[in-house]
């Protein structure tokens, strides 16, 4: 027997969509910090920046589980030439280390922000907030979006004087967090410009959570008892 796509007369279809939209507190949140070294002296650069990203990993363990993911990104250390003269002579040298940290205790984010912005030559950027893959809060408006499309769905047979037979189909069109997964730092960037001395540390930053949307679409198809006409 074919499949009548458009139903017939006796049981015809209907096709909708259900959306949905959440607002939802974040789960996590990352920072990326740069450590940077310069030096005339190739291995000096490099051993200022070794010291100074070993710092930067001390001070992330010493949060312990507070601190949930440690990532290195990139790696340079590069020459600068010099603007004069026929002959490639090295000015200075210039070093970076990228190194991302995942947070989900979001009491301890803003005193470690202070306390890496504290340190030479170390930049911050962040925080970025987002769920978990696995979030609850993606399962909830994908419910939500069917809940929506078989009420659309019953609104549409009742205008008929029909009711809704069966489910025909459901073509899950996507579900996601519509936070990019690195924007832009609400605070801007934090810098270290450390130029020694001692000092009582400032006060550790106050970071609000920023309350992410989650979006899930479906498309549906029901058929329905034949409509009174």
């Amino acid at each position: 027997m074919t499949d009548l796509p458009y139903g017939t007369p006796d049981a015809p279809r209907v096709a909708v969509r259900g959306e949905a939209r959440l607002e939802v507190d974040p789960e996590i949140a990352r920072i990326g910090i740069t450590v940077s070294a310069r030096g005339t002296d190739r291995r000096n650069a490099l051993q200022d920046l070794t010291r100074r990203n070993n710092q930067v990993l001390d001070l992330l363990k010493s949060y312990g589980d507070a601190v949930e993911k440690t990532e290195t990104g990139t790696f340079s250390i590069t020459p600068q030439l010099t603007d004069k003269g026929r002959h490639e002579r090295v000015r200075a040298y210039h070093g970076h280390v990228h190194i991302t940290a995942t947070l989900a205790d979001f009491t301890a984010l803003g005193e470690l922000a202070t306390h890496l912005a504290e340190l030479d030559l170390t930049s911050v950027d962040g925080p970025w907030w987002s769920l978990r893959p696995d979030s609850p809060a993606h399962r909830e408006a994908r419910q939500q979006a069917v809940r929506e499309a078989v009420q659309r769905a019953r609104e549409y047979a009742a205008a008929l004087g029909a009711d809704l037979a069966a489910v025909v189909e459901i073509a899950d069109i996507g579900a996601e967090n519509a936070a990019p997964a690195m924007p832009v730092a609400p605070g801007g960037i934090m810098r270290s410009a450390g130029y020694g001395g001692a000092a009582a540390p400032p006060p550790a930053l106050d970071l609000e959570p920023q309350r992410q949307a989650v979006y899930a679409n479906v498309n549906a198809r029901f058929t329905m008892t034949r409509p009174t006409l």
